[in-house]
């Protein structure tokens, strides 16, 4: 699929622009203007008019199974569900395994056009004597306690439990529960309310019904046969009266908590097919995703919240050009020779701006990490934005990312390299080997820890042994060896000329004022940065933690770009105070000015955590902060990286200039004080 453009091309901007708009706007055209699926579409057609281009058979695949109230995934054969008996397992990509996703094929075969009703799958009979049976039968109850959720897939299509929520909104949900509990005081969890006959205290009642509706659309190129659009089902409970004949009838199958004896389980099924004229097959995923809940509702407040960003990063920037303007144009007019030789503000620290920083081995390390993780986002982001990364090709959002992280270990070394050796420093196989290990390093023994928790509780979540060793080859064989190719060119090279001359004896910084120290300045400039990605931080954890699906991935990019502007003139700014404060030591503290919005998404991720989740257990809260510390150090390497390298760049552009016409007007300003008051 492309989208149709004009016969006159629009500028490349403008172009970029309306691409950026079309993947981010909603609506039913969606798919078909800019969607692209991550499947091939399949033709459908009879059992009698099957053929090589055109398939009778349906296959349904099971995938891991989830839960809101807890962290642990567990793949379909970890239950005693319906097993199938044979069926090959689709290949997975690195990111699906990543996120623990475990496709299977089940044993539920379909044929196009050809209806069933309540036909019977398989019968699970439990002995509650028996301690195997036992075991199963308690964990099987322990899922339904925590509402664990079914994922069943159709052509590469979730099929979906769509159900009315509040305001007559229908909400279809790509998954369905395994049951639901009644408890002993008679209140209904989760499901249980959607059903008047679920009301036995101290009870379970599993869902072992499904009701499928498949809707089709027919081609109408050429080609033979339709294609499905939409899978859709009702979860229900029956009691069968006669397992092997059964007819879905009777009261619902309850499990009393305090049941002995032989417990019988038959699983039924019924499916019917339904011609959908208006939905076409690059359509078939928006009424999943239009359906979604706190997305179509939020539309007036994300864009409310791009618009302050952007009214607040104007102001920034509207007052540096402001005040540089009028330090330039009042030191143009300095007509005698003793006014032009007074040295004030930044003027008179300006032999020891470039003095080299404390630790200038661990920031040199930071920003090359920062420069990997920078440059992987964007790519990902925008590939995600043209669509790429949807969430019909599952697992290719994570799966790029890592790739991408891998191939990015020149420039990490090459960054790290050249600000080290601006820095002084002489010790370049101590900084390469720490710019290949050290962040990475800390994200990996975090990650195998959460693992090792993941094992010890057989979840699907856990990353195999073979996963594991591949990513560690990726990880020494690929990115290790680009990040010593990107240093070598990186030392190779001169070190960065600064335009100013060092002294040799360190100014004495004077005392400062309690908003112009380091702490205070660098708890607020994290303040803006974070405004403008909280809303956007909401869905991103919705989708993490609540199985939500993203897709809003185009103003995802926009916030991104913002979230860059805004770091970078906040940092700037905050860096021109302290210096107006004669106050020469810039360099850690504007990396850590825009870093410090990684506390606020770790302040915003612990209360999302007691706010909105209902995870349950000690291991599925450390994996919650175990996952989130990941995150959150990842995001500080971004935000703290882009805007220290901001600062450089309007250092290194100062070269361009007259140093000795410019370089005291620009920075110059007798007290903060002052500077305040006449922007």
């Amino acid at each position: 699929m492309s989208a149709r453009l004009p016969a006159p091309c629009p500028p490349r901007w403008w172009l970029l622009l309306s691409l950026l708009l079309l993947g981010a706007a909603p609506g039913p055209r969606r798919g078909a203007a800019f969607y692209l699926p991550g499947l091939a579409p399949v033709n459908f057609c009879e059992e009698e008019k099957k053929t090589d281009e055109c398939k009778a058979e349906i296959e349904l695949f099971v995938n891991r199974l989830d839960s809101v109230e807890s962290v642990l995934p567990y793949e379909y054969t970890a239950f005693d569900f319906c097993q199938a008996s044979e069926g090959k397992r689709p290949s997975e990509n690195l990111g699906q395994v990543l996120f623990g996703e475990r496709i299977e094929p089940s044993p539920y075969k379909f044929t196009f056009k050809k209806e069933e009703t309540c036909k019977l799958v398989c019968t699970k009979t439990y002995h509650t004597e028996k301690a195997e049976d036992k075991q199963k039968l308690e964990f099987l109850k322990k899922s339904m306690l925590l509402n664990y959720q079914h994922h069943w897939i159709v052509d590469n299509m979730p099929v979906t439990w769509c159900y009315e929520v509040e305001d007559s909104q229908r909400f279809c949900n790509p998954g369905f529960p395994i049951g639901c509990y009644i408890t002993d005081k008679g209140h209904a969890k989760d499901a249980c309310v959607i059903n008047s006959e679920f009301h036995e205290r101290d009870t379970f009642y599993i869902f072992n019904h499904v009701d499928i509706k498949i809707y089709y659309h027919v081609v109408e190129t050429g080609s033979m046969g339709a294609r499905l659009v939409a899978a859709k089902l009702e979860p229900k409970s029956f009691k069968h009266t006669h397992i092997d004949k059964p007819d879905c009838s009777g009261p619902p199958m309850d499990i009393s908590n305090k049941a002995s004896g032989e417990i019988k389980v038959a699983y039924t099924y019924s499916i019917n097919f339904e011609e959908e004229k208006n939905i076409r097959w690059a359509s078939r995923w928006d009424y999943i995703l239009e359906s979604m809940p706190h997305t179509h509702i939020q539309w007036f407040s994300i864009m409310n919240s791009l618009v302050i960003v952007l009214f607040l990063s104007g102001m920034v920037a509207m007052i540096m050009l402001r005040t540089l303007h009028k330090d330039i144009a009042r030191y143009n007019q300095m007509d005698s020779t003793e006014d032009a030789q007074e040295e004030f503000g930044w003027k008179l620290v300006h032999g020891d701006i470039f003095r080299p920083p404390r630790k200038g081995m661990l920031l040199s390390v930071f920003l090359g990490s920062g420069t990997q993780i920078l440059i992987m986002t964007f790519v990902t982001l925008f590939f995600a934005c043209l669509g790429f990364l949807s969430p019909a090709n599952r697992g290719a959002l994570m799966t790029c990312a890592v790739v991408l992280w891998v191939l990015l270990g020149t420039p990490a070394g090459y960054v790290a390299a050249r600000f080290y050796k601006s820095f002084g420093g002489e010790k370049w196989k101590t900084n390469v080997l720490l710019t290949s290990f050290l962040c990475p390093g800390i994200v990996f023994a975090d990650f195998f820890i959460m693992n090792l928790i993941l094992w010890g509780e057989g979840s699907s979540a856990a990353i195999p042994f073979g996963t594991l060793v591949a990513i560690l080859a990726l990880w020494f064989c690929i990115s290790v060896p680009l990040t010593f190719i990107g240093a070598y060119f990186g030392f190779k090279k001169n070190a960065i000329e600064h335009p100013v001359r060092t002294n040799q004896i360190p100014r004495q910084i004077p005392e400062q004022s309690f908003y112009t120290k380091p702490l205070p300045g660098i708890i607020m400039g994290g303040i803006l940065p974070f405004g403008c990605i909280f809303i956007q931080l909401f869905f991103i954890l919705n989708s993490i933690w609540s199985h939500q699906m993203y897709y809003m991935f185009g103003f995802l990019f926009l916030v991104f770009i913002i979230l860059v502007i805004t770091c970078s003139e906040a940092t700037i700014l905050l860096c021109y105070f302290h210096l107006c404060a004669e106050d020469y030591h810039w360099q850690w503290r504007s990396f850590l000015t825009s870093g410090f919005t990684a506390v606020y998404f770790l302040i915003y991720a612990i209360h999302y955590f007691f706010s909105k989740l209902q995870i349950t257990g000690t291991a599925s809260t450390i994996l919650y902060f175990g996952y989130t510390m990941i995150m959150v150090l990842i995001f500080f390497l971004f935000t703290a990286h882009q805007a220290s390298l901001s600062i450089t760049n309007s250092r290194s552009s100062l070269k361009r200039t007259s140093i000795e016409s410019v370089m005291p007007s620009i920075f110059s300003c007798k007290t903060v004080s002052e500077f305040t008051f006449s922007t």
